[in-house]
């Protein structure tokens, strides 16, 4: 078994983009993980959209053995973990398994939104910090600056930071000693209770759920029957192993160790993150400290465009859950899109890697509705229900008040683009609480409610600020807010799919954008159509698409005008009974377009 001492448990956290996959690339390469023939870029990247996108959406870690210059030889377990704010989840679990951080800093762009949301995270998990300058060969690197900034932002001294190039592997042996060096060694004893944390979990086709566990006390072994200590559940070891980044099988792990066991598990749902894992026959007094679970933020309704299609994206759905814990659906039904499901994300990226993968991985087509928040709903006789979509919402005469998510924003932006940002979050009802400068970028804290950032504020920012500006936001509780329900008319039939909580102040203005840009998304009929916004049975915007006339006359050449006269009453007549009976098509394209109505 191998020697605590000789262990070191760490992660790499920074910004997106700052390198964190390609370090970890080159630390394999050193380490001897992979021959050169194996070697590819972003090899923990196992999903195609990972390596398209150029960013980590699930944190992933591998077993290096390491031979120090004083010839100790040193086992390293090092877990890439995600920069973007929507899989911070994924970066809280894979602190908790380890004791160090690699501080990873772009040396020509500084510290952004995430690093400093990611640095105070492995703070709070006491872990010890190796900062790390990348990108140094570039020329516009200027390490001695961020050196400065690191220590006046962060505030964590910087003034031995290691200098590395990721891409060409400069630097690279010596964050392998001052990880050896200045990191600590896990703590554990072998001879107690077996405590091992769940870390993660995913479903492998052939061998069902492969588990995550990071070991704390005691010894996981093949033919160890374990318990689940917060499912109660027990299970048989089959088989245990490393990642060396290949599954490797082994007989044991012992504390400090990082590695997987397969149980014959069949659900992912059976394996909650955070759990302790104990001996079936002598089990733990007390579990470990876990972690909170995750919690949907943004609500939408996904629907197939075929509706022979619904069975397929139920299989799909279930087969993305078993290997995201964090992803939830419910089945529901719209009387415009037929039936569909309502789905939970931890934000609007996961969203959209969600979608891309059932388009991708599963080829559904899908119409999806107006992302939503959770709100409170107080209804009058005291009791309190959480609504997830517009379109349930209470008659407003049963309803006492609402309350809406509100999140803590921090954005980072240099001082150019600042009056565009600080414009940016008033007009979305947001209320400063912070402005400081590090060097020539302004460091700006809003409150600001969730409804407002989830549709197209992270691309707006972008925008106004040229993509110089990071963002990052955490929950910060609910507040009451004056908010109403428009829903859409077309043709006098609400479209479900359109419906929308607005506050009540915006309520006219979004309603008047979203009818004219309805009158140029929804195809021309043989009748008119008007398109209305409406809160309850108040009208607040309308537009109206003209008919499409058809030449009814053509085929009349001279003679006597009353015959034109005739064949023009007639269609008259036909038109008005086609409206009532009248059934609108409304394209795929328009439920989206329709909605980013915000900033025109």
């Amino acid at each position: 078994m191998t020697d605590l001492s000789h262990i070191r448990n760490f992660s790499i956290i920074a910004h997106i983009d700052h390198g964190k996959s390609t370090l970890a690339d080159r630390l394999i390469q050193v380490c001897g993980g992979l021959s050169a023939r194996e070697m590819t870029e972003q090899v923990l990247d196992s999903m195609d959209i990972e390596r398209e996108r150029g960013i980590t959406i699930k944190a992933q870690t591998v077993r290096l053995d390491y031979t120090a210059k004083n010839g100790e030889k040193y086992i390293l377990n090092l877990m890439d973990t995600p920069g973007h704010v929507d899989f911070a989840y994924e970066v809280s679990r894979s602190l908790a398994a380890c004791e160090g951080s690699l501080l990873l800093v772009d040396a020509s762009q500084g510290v952004e939104a995430q690093t400093l949301a990611n640095v105070y995270q492995a703070i709070d998990a006491n872990h010890e910090i190796v900062v790390v300058l990348n990108k140094i060969d570039l020329p516009a690197s200027e390490p001695e600056q961020i050196k400065a900034q690191i220590e006046e932002v962060i505030g964590i001294d910087a003034s031995d930071a290691l200098p590395v190039s990721a891409k060409t592997g400069d630097g690279v042996p010596e964050v392998l000693e001052r990880i050896v060096a200045q990191l600590p060694a896990p703590t554990g004893n072998a001879d107690s209770e077996l405590k091992a944390m769940l870390v993660d979990s995913w479903y492998d086709p052939y061998m069902g759920v492969v588990i995550l566990v990071r070991v704390r006390d005691g010894i996981i072994r093949k033919g160890q029957k374990i318990r689940m200590m917060a499912a109660g559940s027990s299970h048989l070891v089959e088989q245990v192993g490393v990642f060396r980044p290949k599954t490797e099988k082994i007989d044991q792990l012992g504390p400090g160790e990082l590695g997987y066991i397969i149980a014959g598990i069949k659900e992912v749902a059976d394996t909650n993150v955070g759990d302790t894992i104990t001996d079936d026959r002598k089990p733990a007094s007390e579990a470990l400290a876990g972690f909170k679970p995750s919690v949907p933020v943004v609500f939408c309704g996904l629907f197939p465009i075929d509706n022979g299609d619904y069975s397929r994206l139920r299989e799909s759905l279930l087969k993305l859950r078993l290997n995201d814990a964090s992803f939830e659906f419910e089945a529901e039904t719209s009387a415009a899109l037929g039936f569909g499901f309502r789905c939970g994300f931890l934000g609007l990226l996961h969203l959209e890697i969600i979608q891309e993968r059932l388009s991708r991985e599963f080829d559904l087509d899908l119409i999806t509705t107006a992302p939503s928040v959770v709100y409170k709903i107080f209804r009058t006789d005291g009791t309190m229900i959480e609504l997830h979509n517009p379109v349930d919402m209470p008659d407003p005469v049963h309803v006492d008040y609402i309350e809406e998510p509100w999140i803590k924003a921090t954005i980072m932006v240099p001082d150019e683009h600042l009056g565009s940002v600080l414009k940016l979050c008033e007009e979305r009802r947001g209320v400063q609480i912070d402005l400081t400068y590090a060097g020539a970028r302004a460091v700006v804290v809003y409150r600001i409610p969730l409804n407002e950032v989830v549709f197209d504020f992270y691309d707006r920012l972008k925008s106004v600020s040229r993509g110089y500006a990071s963002f990052d936001y955490q929950l910060d509780g609910y507040e009451i807010g004056d908010l109403v329900t428009m829903s859409i008319l077309v043709n006098a039939e609400p479209v479900d799919a359109l419906a929308v909580i607005v506050p009540k102040a915006q309520a006219e203005a979004r309603g008047r954008g979203m009818c004219e840009r309805l009158k140029d998304l929804i195809p021309r009929q043989l009748f008119k159509i008007p398109v209305q916004a409406a809160i309850g049975g108040r009208v607040i915007a309308r537009e109206t698409i003209a008919a499409m006339r058809k030449d009814v006359t053509a085929k009349c050449y001279g003679g006597d005008i009353s015959r034109k006269r005739k064949l023009l009453e007639k269609q008259k007549k036909g038109k008005k009974r086609m409206r009532t009976f009248g059934k609108v098509e409304i394209p795929q394209e328009a439920f989206i377009a329709a909605l980013k109505t915000g900033d025109d």
